[in-house]
């Protein structure tokens, strides 16, 4: 796979900031994305229930209920664009009528919401990818895929204004090798099986997207390098690992771009920055806003350069105040606001408050000192030198290491011993990667973790 992608878009770290994209996005009832203003994006979900046709009709109210509170609490604090996200719950993609259901409950109460009140708004929609349901997995083929892609392309007649995925290539060998701390393995997760689903699956959401007048968003690799978070964050595996997973990441989450994806990038897509340094899109950012749903190391860096913040998702729960979801949007909108002040104020205002928010988490976790902004355009740099996605996840790993083998040299990045001699188990470990991908396949075809995929799923 090869790349047109030869430079970043982003050449300064002074045009590295919040609310702007080289390349904004329009979508929906009036939002515009990267154009100067942070938009805050809501997800929210079902608190535990078991959806089945004896369910459903509650399942549809609560949808229902949730989308009306959002809405209503967002015209009351004149919020000036809304992002709504939805993501589909497994049933709902595999009997791909629920999600539609549900996406056309959604988009009819932000169009009235628009017709009534002024509220800009726009719907996304993210199908669930169960295909990992099934070991080895069928990428290509059968249920989970059929269902997966009669919702990419009913999403539009649905009222979806964009479709995004967290999809799961590669992750069959990728969950051991995350819990082993196996970074060979991992690297051929990403850079190998994840790349090549990547570029299948991705012809077909950009097909839908131009048969159904959509935006093709992005995707996120939530399952492999969020996954290596929440481990790092439960003491199983070095953050310094979590870290060069994150890197590892980008080159796979970069081919929806190169494919034909213009952003926003998904929340839960941490590597977003690289997207947005590398492919200029906007980028949906989540940190602190998310600790309804998970606990993070980055809570505030991560806002740094977002162009929607997210709060990742929250259960439709009662809370003293009101249901979460409205909680939660109130929560970014009161977010959004202090950004885009500070961004009208000046360029320097705007600035200086992204400073406070890198500094703040950079030197305390080696997963905050790679969303450095001045990291991410180095390293982004010396990542789109490769042509292949190997080749790319392979450079991603090795530089990482050496920036924070240097970051923690020079103070700029504070690591137990513990984490200083994973790193240096780690360098030794990258340094041994082949060049050639070719070596490196046949390599780990001759592997137990070979058992764990069909090749034919990847053509290989």
């Amino acid at each position: 796979m090869n790349s047109a992608t030869r430079n970043l878009a982003i050449h300064s770290v002074n045009e590295f900031i919040f609310g702007k994209a080289p390349h904004p996005v329009e979508c929906g009832r009036g939002v515009r994305i990267g154009t100067g203003v942070v938009i805050p994006e809501i997800n929210f979900t079902l608190p535990p229930v078991d959806i089945n046709p004896d369910t459903w009709p509650d399942i549809r109210c609560q949808y229902q209920e949730m989308i009306e509170g959002v809405c209503r609490r967002a015209v009351d604090l004149d919020v000036p664009s809304l992002l709504v996200e939805f993501e589909t719950l497994p049933p709902m993609t595999v009997h791909p009528p629920w999600g539609v259901e549900i996406t056309r409950i959604l988009s009819e109460t932000l169009r009235r919401y628009h017709d009534k009140y002024g509220l800009k708004n726009a719907l996304r929609l993210t199908p669930n990818d169960n295909r990992d349901h099934e070991r080895p997995p069928l990428m290509r083929r059968g249920k989970y895929w059929d269902g997966m892609v009669e919702l990419f392309h009913a999403a539009s007649d649905a009222g979806a204004d964009l479709l995004a995925i967290e999809s799961t290539g590669g992750k069959e060998v990728c969950d051991e090798a995350l819990m082993n701390a196996d970074l060979r393995t991992l690297v051929f997760a990403l850079g190998v099986l994840a790349a090549r689903d990547m570029e299948f699956l991705w012809k077909e959401i950009v097909k839908a997207c131009r048969e159904g007048n959509m935006v093709p968003s992005g995707d996120t690799a939530c399952g492999f390098a969020n996954t290596a978070m929440v481990l790092a964050n439960q003491k199983l595996v070095p953050k310094v690992f979590a870290a060069l997973v994150r890197v590892a990441s980008v080159s796979r989450s970069l081919v929806a771009y190169e494919m034909g994806a213009v952003g926003p990038s998904k929340d839960c897509a941490y590597e977003g920055p690289y997207m947005k340094a590398i492919a200029g899109v906007p980028i949906s950012m989540e940190g602190r806003s998310s600790a309804c749903a998970h606990l993070t190391y980055v809570g505030n860096i991560a806002q740094a350069v977002c162009d929607c913040w997210s709060n990742e998702s929250v259960q439709n729960l009662r809370l003293l105040s009101d249901f979460a979801p409205v909680v939660s949007v109130e929560q970014l909108a009161y977010d959004c606001r202090l950004m885009n002040v500070a961004a009208g104020r000046s360029a320097e205002d705007a600035l200086q408050l992204r400073d406070w928010l890198v500094e703040s988490d950079a030197r305390h976790d080696p997963q905050a000192h790679i969303l450095r902004p001045d990291v991410v355009l180095q390293l982004s740099e010396k990542i789109i030198e490769e042509e292949s996605a190997y080749g790319r996840t392979r450079i991603a790993v090795l530089a990482t290491v050496e920036e924070l083998s240097r970051a923690e040299a020079d103070g700029e990045l504070d690591l137990s011993d513990r984490e200083k001699k994973w790193l240096l188990r780690l360098q030794n470990e990258t340094e041994t990667l082949p060049e050639k991908e070719e070596d490196f396949i046949a390599e780990m075809l001759s592997t137990p973790e070979a058992a764990k995929f069909s090749r034919e799923e990847y053509g290989l």
